[in-house]
């Protein structure tokens, strides 16, 4: 998309034609025609509302969540992590957190304050904006489970305070406007004993470490789990564990887990997440979801 974007009128990092290989834990992706890292909300506020209103813009955190097609992106990719990075306590039991502000950092915060409820999010990569947009959660947790309030704000760069009972919420589902993100939330915690805190969050993070391929590139849970089950099991019912396609590859440790053997390309992951999802349904009757966000424009030799 050729458009000059003037940048008098604001103060952050403006790059052309960024790969977002770069940008995403599955470390494939084509390129973005422009890619913005703000200096601050404030900046990021008067970036927004400089932009025409027929530009494409794309919110991206820490890209864990996230396949980008080898085609690239259209318009402008903000970036908020390592922005949006507010972290205190604000009274005896709340703490205020920015949307670039990792998961797990939240999560450690937390436990040093004494409060309970967020060592789930120490097990899930990725950033605040990014849990809140999806509900994240893990091992009976969810994140809107403790939200008490939250900033948005909208391609216009208008902020905007809600309380959590403005929201649909549902599991790995929030009803926010496509137009709007997350910047910044408080969370009412439980106030609780911070050794008891990190006894669990180390108990998770060693479950999680059994159980999934730590340390290869992935984006985490491919599909969310059916009603009542879990897509990892219907997965490995159908024998796919270590199927492979091209450089995309099925965790021979977790099944709702698609690896990036070292030269995949984003078509090859989307390929093998339809390929997954249509032996799960022929075999169990059952349509998996993807968790997983799919954005962007196919290579043009595809």
């Amino acid at each position: 998309m050729n458009v000059d974007i003037d940048k008098t009128l604001f103060r952050g990092e403006l790059r052309e034609q960024e790969p977002m290989s770069r940008h995403t834990s599955w470390k494939t992706g084509g390129n973005a025609d422009y890619y913005y890292r703000a200096l601050d909300i404030d900046d990021l506020s008067e970036f927004l509302s400089s932009l025409p209103n027929d530009m494409p813009l794309t919110w991206v955190g820490l890209g864990s969540n996230l396949l980008v097609r080898d085609g690239g992106l259209s318009g402008v990719v903000v970036s908020v992590v390592g922005v949006l990075n507010e972290l205190e306590c604000i009274n005896e039991n709340c703490i205020a957190l920015g949307a670039g502000v990792t998961s797990a950092k939240a999560a450690r915060f937390a436990a040093k304050q004494g409060l309970a409820g967020i060592e789930f999010l120490a097990a899930i990569p990725g950033s605040i904006g990014g849990a809140l947009a999806m509900n994240a959660g893990a091992y009976g947790g969810e994140i809107w489970r403790y939200v008490k309030q939250v900033e948005t704000i909208n391609r216009n760069g208008k902020r905007q305070f809600y309380t959590s009972d403005q929201f649909e919420i549902a599991y790995r589902s929030v009803s926010l406007a496509d137009d709007e993100w997350f910047v910044s939330c408080i969370l009412e915690l439980n106030i609780s004993n911070r050794e008891q805190i990190e006894k669990n969050m180390k108990a998770m993070l060693s479950k999680r470490a059994e159980a999934q391929p730590l340390g290869q590139h992935s984006c985490g849970s491919v599909f969310r789990n059916p009603v009542g089950d879990h897509a990892a099991r219907l997965i490995d019912l159908c024998g796919l564990k270590g199927k492979q396609l091209g450089g995309a590859a099925v965790s021979e440790k977790h099944a709702n887990f698609i690896i990036n053997t070292g030269n995949a390309t984003s078509l090859d992951i989307e390929t093998l997440i339809e390929l997954v999802q249509t032996a799960v349904y022929e075999k169990h009757d059952v349509k998996l979801t993807p968790e997983v966000r799919i954005i962007g424009e196919r290579g043009s030799d595809q």
